[in-house]
């Protein structure tokens, strides 16, 4: 099946179908034995949906930021986990924008076909964080190259990704007048790149998240692999962190949702003391607050995707509607972990999975600190406090 047409329901429709195809017992697995969802993946892929973004002329669909939110909801909300192919989503933010004709030509038909993988988005290192301009991975050019050499970390699905876009600093900070300025993005081959500059390492987390640490040593990029102009990547980047945090709070809304199913059944059948838990208003309130905060955040991601396709500004909107899904998410999860009780802890419930996968997010893709500081200093302008 391919992508067409906006109608979200249809599209909810179907990738709720698609997910049903795989049972909870697939996602245990996975997490049990640390797995990469190939699978999983490769239905996504097959069905258009991981294209959904990409122009028709391109193989894709060419659907809005908004049937893209669509379809990671409806994983999040299936129990599934599409944290293993959302980059391929968020990234097309800066490609889309910003990549010339040459390089979408090169590189989107085979995206969209499967042939080829962007689940690689390299900007965090470790001394830096979410202090982006501070990154110290350096590309240098010379002649008809970019030397590359440095640190990424946090770079999630390195491992099964053909192409990463990456972020480098090309001039450097203290040559700069604006610390934002000099940082250029690279779109560029990295299963060539392996063993000749490129090296990634696994790093074990609390959650299945396939995430990596990937170090350059002087690894030699094609100068055809810059996108954009040198020294405006900064620029380029925020298209896809915009992307992202919208997507990743429709992600947690999906998540939400699904914690508020999961208690409101368990809290019908479970019965104590001769009576469904669900009578006692001590169990009612907090299912119904998650369920109220739930369709509160997916409103906000809604209105910042409309934005997002409109090509309007919507850095506030997108941090907004991250942070208050992230929150959203995390407080039905904890609902639904104590409406469950002892069996919230049970693996079989699939509760304690989705309880871990779901609170990272308000630490990544930026943390809650930065997203309050970020409306305290842009949007209310309040003194900037870093």
């Amino acid at each position: 099946m391919s992508v067409r047409g906006h109608d979200l329901g249809q599209i909810r429709e179907a990738v709720a179908k698609l997910c049903a195809s795989f049972p909870m017992e697939y996602w245990r697995e996975t997490d049990r034995e640390r797995r990469y969802p190939t699978e999983f993946v490769r239905a996504l892929t097959e069905a258009g949906w991981l294209s959904c973004l990409i122009p028709e002329e391109y193989g894709g669909s060419g659907l809005p930021l908004s049937a893209a939110a669509a379809v990671l909801e409806e994983i999040q909300r299936s129990g599934a986990n599409g944290a293993a192919c959302h980059a391929q989503m968020y990234t097309m933010g800066t490609v889309l924008r910003h990549c010339s004709e040459a390089q979408k030509k090169r590189v989107l038909p085979k995206i969209a076909t499967g042939e080829l993988r962007l689940q690689a988005f390299g900007v965090t290192e470790p001394s830096a964080g979410t202090d982006t301009s501070s990154i110290r991975t350096t590309a240098v050019r010379k002649g008809d190259c970019y030397v590359v050499s440095g640190q990424k970390v946090w770079t999630s699905r390195a491992e099964h990704s053909d192409l990463m876009l990456l972020l480098a600093r090309t001039t450097p900070r203290e040559q700069v007048q604006k610390k934002t300025e000099g940082m250029s993005v690279f779109l560029f081959d990295m299963k060539a790149a392996l063993g000749k500059g490129l090296t990634i390492r696994p790093i074990r987390t609390m959650i299945n998240h396939a995430t990596t640490e990937v170090f350059f040593d002087n690894l030699e990029i094609p100068a055809e692999n810059l996108v954009g102009e040198e020294g405006k990547g900064f620029r380029y980047v925020l298209d896809g962190m915009n992307a992202e945090r919208i997507l990743i709070g429709a992600e947690c809304v999906g998540d939400a949702k699904w914690f508020v199913a999961k208690a409101t059944a368990y809290a019908n059948e479970r019965k104590v003391f001769g009576r469904p838990i669900g009578q006692n208003q001590g169990v009612q309130f907090p299912i119904a607050r998650a369920h109220m905060a739930a369709e509160a955040a997916a409103l906000m991601v809604e209105r910042a995707a409309s934005l997002y396709d409109a090509g309007k500004p919507c850095g506030p909107e997108a941090n907004m509607a991250k942070q208050l899904a992230a929150e959203a998410s995390w407080q039905a999860g904890d609902m639904c972990m104590q409406t469950h009780g002892g069996f919230g802890f049970a693996e079989e419930y699939d509760i304690e999975r989705k309880f871990r996968e779901t609170r990272l997010y308000q630490i990544a893709p930026i943390s809650t600190n930065l997203v309050l500081c970020y409306i305290a200093e842009h949007v209310l302008h309040l003194p900037r406090s870093y």
